[in-house]
């Protein structure tokens, strides 16, 4: 019997996912996915489906941090041209409608699955030069097709996993944000990653996409921690994860504006992570807590 898991909304943007487990060798699985720019004609679907199918039949869950859209080729939208619109929204007099259309028709089947959909900066101006929320509407959409409620989040949030064994709880916070500003050409957005961990220090994973990298990166730090068995120091680990894109412009070099800016080419896909049970001796007390694997979406 696979373990199951269930997400309830304690907020807007702070979604708690209450995992089921029969023993103490359970695990479960979650794709960490976002920029998948879906309604962009270089957009890959099929490696879309074949990762949500994986995680949807192993069990496991997914988390959007945002830019599901791409959402360009609006009147509105100075971007706008010809060759960023996909086939099926060529001829729609409702261009907004139709993305949202499609996008349901393509993830509605994996709504039992969903954790959260959370926005990007492609989603907020829309939001805000069209007065729409696409994140909302595609969730709503999702929901009134497969009868499952679908959370939208916000352009940050909190997923918070906890799970009880007996009389042992264990718990993992994860922190996502869809990201801001670029990623240079030598450090690939890492250097944010010091500044993070001083903001958001109650976060065991921070998870963001945005620059279109992907990478993890454990960074190791010493807490202070007083209970019953006394106040002492111990080391712990917080995890960021970068993840990639689902949108391939760079295809073969040939040209166009990702080429001409000198751009390289992008990971295409997604990060899945992996909590185990985890109890971890110190001091000759038993801490239990959820631990995170990261492996490359396959």
């Amino acid at each position: 019997m696979k373990p199951s898991w269930s997400v309830t909304a304690a907020a807007r943007n702070i979604h708690i996912v209450e995992l089921k487990a029969d023993s103490v060798t359970d695990s479960w699985r979650f794709l960490l996915r976002g920029d998948a720019h879906h309604d962009n004609p270089h957009a890959n679907h099929d490696m879309e489906k074949q990762h949500l199918d994986r995680i949807q039949k192993c069990g496991g869950g997914w988390i959007d941090v945002g830019d599901l859209f791409c959402a360009m080729e609006g009147k509105a939208d100075p971007r706008r041209s010809k060759k960023g619109i996909r086939e099926e929204h060529a001829t729609a007099s409702d261009y907004f409608d139709s993305i949202v259309r499609h996008a349901a028709d393509f993830y509605a089947p994996y709504s039992k699955s969903c954790v959260v959909i959370g926005m990007g900066n492609h989603e907020t101006a829309v939001l805000k030069n069209v007065e729409t929320n696409l994140t909302e509407r595609l969730c709503e959409r999702m929901s009134m097709m497969s009868k499952i409620k679908v959370h939208p989040g916000g352009y940050g949030g909190w997923v918070i996993f906890r799970c009880a064994v007996g009389t042992h709880r264990y718990s993992l916070k994860l922190k996502y944000f869809h990201g801001s500003g670029g990623a240079a050409l030598m450090s690939f957005d890492t250097l944010k990653v010091r500044r993070q961990a001083a903001v958001i220090p109650d976060a065991d994973v921070i998870v963001q996409g945005h620059v279109h990298k992907q990478w993890v990166m454990p960074l190791a730090r010493e807490r202070i921690v007083s209970d019953k068995a006394g106040t002492r120091i111990v080391h712990d680990i917080q995890h960021h994860v970068r993840v990639g894109t689902y949108k391939d412009e760079y295809q073969d070099g040939f040209a166009g504006f990702h080429v001409e800016q000198g751009r390289t080419p992008e990971i295409i896909g997604a990060v899945e992570m992996k909590l185990s049970l985890c109890v971890n001796n110190v001091n000759g007390e038993s801490r239990y807590s959820l631990r995170p694997e990261f492996f490359p979406a396959h």
